[in-house]
């Protein structure tokens, strides 16, 4: 998904998800963590779109830079463990 938007490594890290409308415009932008004022201004400069719903983040934490180099790897692994428990768990 992420591969579809010419972002650089360090943002496209901190993107979870995004999703696409039918005629393949971006709809909406999932992050870990919310994303620096840079960060969205460097997503809208790419989108140039006037149908975006907007940012979301499954946390509600800022972190630093640091903070997020050296935790992503935790974070990343941990939620997506919890993700496929609660998969089969249906």
């Amino acid at each position: 998904m992420v591969a579809k938007l010419s972002l650089s490594p360090q943002l496209e890290d901190k993107i979870f998800e995004i999703k696409f409308n039918s005629d393949n415009t971006v709809s909406e932008v999932t992050s870990y963590f919310p994303l620096t004022n840079l960060e969205i201004k460097e997503i809208l400069l790419i989108l140039q779109t006037e149908s975006f719903d907007g940012f979301r983040s499954i946390f509600t934490d800022n972190i630093t830079a640091e903070e997020w180099k050296n935790t992503k790897d935790q974070i990343k692994m941990k939620f997506n463990n919890e993700l496929f428990d609660i998969d089969d768990m249906s």
